[in-house]
């Protein structure tokens, strides 16, 4: 059973790491004893962000995210990648009390179309824990960053707020703004769940961290490893388009590659949609576009585990033509020449022996596109652990 964390107080309590137990004097005085090792960054937390029209003036910004795992430093990740104008931080917060700076300054201004990280902000971040990070913008955003899906509230409100307990005035929003990642020190090294709205978790329970990777994190959890779940799922997303954000290959270092600490990824639904498209692409394209992802994880160091491509019949955009596409990518992820190093098999995990091309009824959460819970479940516990070794 999870248990979740509720992070905000934590955080201003001043947490430290234990020390080390000390180890005995060398015994010849002229050894140099080694330095500490510094424990490596690795994502705890991220998410994909698109472009998006709302805009903020004189708001602070509190937004919930979860960790996977835990370390003994954080540090925050603040995108401006779709913006139009210089994004400026005037403050920002981790919990209720501990200020986030950059470069030794609280305040940052971010380019068009860049990026920022934080300052390490040391103290001890636990797993499975509920974290507040909160962001104040003293001038006009022009149109956001985001991610839209967040499936849980988030908060906004009028002036400066940064440090106060409860933010006064405040009005729910159900997506992440200018924030796109949490590292922490520590970890065994992270894996990357990329893909669209199954990844994402649209339809899983509204706050309740239920996601498929979110659960592939408590099983990972639950077995000693320390490896970080990083959800980079865009909903809508497609593989040879730009919809709802940039297209797979387009985003693929921003939302893999450059990640805290990856070891692994997951190239989950995106081909999905491109099924589904008015115009669908041929198999042999999405299968280049695969080989493509895979190609430039392995050029990067990152193990590759393909997923193939889940049961959609029923849902609003099947056909019989996007049904020969998905059997065809299927049959290559699951061929010894596609690259993969292993494959997640979603589509025999969640389909109807009786009718292949259908979810199995318990796992279709009634759009015939989307797993349910017992679905999104099944997804998880099909991941075989044994490949996620040292």
């Amino acid at each position: 059973m999870r248990r979740a964390v509720v992070f905000l107080l934590l955080l201003s309590a001043g947490c430290t790491a234990p020390e080390p137990p000390r180890r005995p004097a060398p015994p010849v005085s002229s050894v140099t004893p080694s330095a500490p090792v510094t424990p490596q960054w690795t994502g705890t937390w991220a998410a994909a962000v698109q472009g998006d029209g709302r805009a903020f003036d004189d708001h602070t910004l509190r937004q919930i995210v979860h960790t996977s795992i835990g370390g003994h430093a954080a540090r925050l990740h603040l995108t401006n990648e779709f913006g139009t104008r210089p994004l400026t931080i005037g403050s920002a917060g981790l919990g209720a009390h501990r200020a986030v700076t950059f470069g030794g300054r609280p305040s940052v201004t971010i380019p068009v179309g860049g990026s920022a990280v934080s300052d390490e902000v040391p103290f001890v971040v636990p797993a499975d824990a509920d974290v507040a990070v909160t962001l104040y913008l003293p001038a006009a955003t022009g149109p956001s960053t985001r991610h839209p899906v967040a499936s849980r509230r988030n908060w906004v409100a009028a002036g400066e707020q940064v440090f106060a307990t409860r933010l006064t005035g405040a009005r729910a929003e159900r997506s992440w703004y200018f924030l796109s990642g949490l590292d922490v020190r520590g970890g065994a090294g992270a894996v990357v769940a990329f893909g669209a709205s199954i990844t994402d978790g649209l339809g899983s329970p509204f706050g309740g961290d239920r996601r498929w990777p979110d659960l592939l994190s408590d099983r990972l959890r639950a077995s000693g490893r320390e490896i970080g779940v990083l959800n980079t799922g865009l909903s809508g997303n497609r593989l040879t388009a730009d919809e709802h954000g940039e297209r797979a290959p387009a985003r693929f270092a921003r939302d893999v590659l450059r990640r805290a600490g990856v070891r692994w990824v997951i190239i989950s639904d995106d081909a999905l949609n491109d099924l589904g498209a008015a115009d669908p692409p041929p198999a042999g394209r999405l299968i280049a576009g695969l080989r493509e992802l895979i190609t430039r994880a392995h050029a990067a160091g990152v193990r590759v585990i393909c997923s193939t491509l889940t049961p959609y019949e029923g849902a609003g955009y099947w056909t019989s033509g996007g049904e020969a596409g998905r059997a065809a990518v299927n049959t290559f992820l699951r061929s010894p020449g596609s690259g993969c190093d292993a494959v997640l098999d979603q589509d025999e995990a969640l389909r109807d022996p009786a009718r292949p091309a259908r979810f199995l009824r318990r796992y279709d959460s009634g759009d015939h596109l989307h797993p349910s819970a017992a679905g999104l479940q099944a997804i998880a516990d099909a991941v075989d652990l044994r490949w996620f070794a040292p």
